[in-house]
C-alpha cells in the first residue's frame, strides 16, 4: 500500500464551462490526461449531476488506473472542482506521473485558487497499526 495520494480544491476555475458540466467530455480529457502521464486506464465512470436551484449540476469523473485511480468532482455553481489521485509505488515509483497528471488536470480547470496536499500512503516494510 505504499503510495502517494494528491489532493487539489480547485476555486475560481476560469475554464470553458464544459468542463465544468459535461461528464462526457471531462471523462475524455481526464482519459487522455491519464495516458499523457504515462498511466494506465483500466476502467471509467463519468456521471452527471442534475441541474438545481444553484444553476447547472456538476459532474463527477472516476478514472480507475492499474496504478489505483483519478477522481474529479465539480461544482459548476462555484466554478470549483476537486481533484485526487493516489498511485501506488509498489512495484515502481509513479510519483512523478501522479504529479504530472495532478498539473495537467489543474491547468485544465485554470483555477484561481488551488489548495493542494501530498500524503505519502503506508511505507514499505513499516508495520501497520490496528
Amino acid at each position: 500500500m505504499h503510495g502517494l495520494h494528491l489532493t487539489a480544491d480547485l476555486h475560481d476555475c476560469r475554464c470553458e464551462m464544459r468542463w465544468l458540466v459535461d461528464a462526457q467530455d471531462l471523462g475524455a480529457a481526464c482519459v487522455k490526461a491519464v495516458e499523457a502521464a504515462g498511466l494506465q486506464a483500466v476502467g471509467t465512470l463519468f456521471h452527471p449531476f442534475p441541474a438545481g436551484p444553484g444553476g447547472p449540476g456538476g459532474v463527477t469523473a472516476t478514472v480507475l488506473l492499474a496504478e489505483s485511480h483519478l477522481c474529479v468532482h465539480t461544482w459548476p455553481e462555484q466554478r470549483g472542482a476537486t481533484l485526487d489521485v493516489y498511485v501506488c509505488n509498489f512495484g515502481a515509483d509513479h510519483s512523478a506521473k501522479a504529479r504530472a497528471l495532478m498539473a495537467a488536470l489543474e491547468m485544465l480547470f485554470a483555477p484561481g485558487r488551488a489548495e493542494r496536499h501530498a500524503l505519502q500512503r503506508g511505507a514499505i516494510g513499516a508495520g501497520v497499526i490496528a
